[in-house]
């Protein structure tokens, strides 16, 4: 059993987070040995699909946003979910990665759930990013150099690609597709495995 957590931010590409649910669970039927998927979710991702779609894809207590944070610790010793989620997991996967996420992380800022799990991150264990955002966001020297940062955490980046986006512009920025991503992820979970 492997355990994979995806991370998911406010990018009009989390549009895509059904899909890479399915995709993921058909890992199995590949020939695989069974995975776990866990959700953690920004409320800015939100905006962009259908949490009863994604909920029904997945067992029960499978998806955790901010709200559930410290819905379970009421004093010392009791569980810290972005901890418990952070231990849980072998895989992270951030996808899509947003540039407001992106900021946040190469500043050690955790001010959600989705930040706080990633800024307690074991940094052994593989990560892997998928950037998705606004061409002249993409373009703008301080995502280089927060994704620099990121890297030299050991985070792996796939993508973005060149593609017409939501804004309609047309240029680098889109998460990478679905199917690359999970082959990224069936690489790492083979070497871990």
């Amino acid at each position: 059993m492997v355990n994979i957590l995806i991370c998911v931010t406010g990018s009009v590409a989390a549009v895509k987070l059904p899909l890479l649910v399915t995709k993921l669970k058909q890992i199995h039927q590949e020939g695989h040995d069974s995975i776990q998927i866990r959700i953690v979710l920004t409320e800015a991702s939100l905006h962009f699909f259908s949490l009863k779609e994604v909920e029904d894809l997945l067992p029960k207590n499978s998806i955790f946003r901010d709200v559930d944070e410290w819905s379970t610790w009421k004093k010392m010793g009791d569980p810290v979910l972005h901890i418990e989620l952070r231990n849980w997991a072998q895989i992270g996967v951030i996808a899509p990665l947003d540039a407001n996420t992106l900021g946040k992380l190469a500043n050690g800022i955790c001010d959600n759930l989705v930040t706080c799990v990633l800024r307690a991150w074991d940094v052994s264990k593989p990560i892997l990013m998928a950037p998705a955002m606004n061409v002249h966001m993409w373009n703008h020297p301080l995502t280089d150099r927060c994704l620099k940062i990121l890297h030299q955490f050991g985070y792996t980046q796939i993508g973005p690609i060149a593609k017409r986006l939501a804004c309609n512009d047309i240029g680098m920025g889109a998460m990478a597709e679905i199917d690359q991503i999970v082959e990224k992820i069936i690489q790492i979970y083979d070497a871990i495995h």
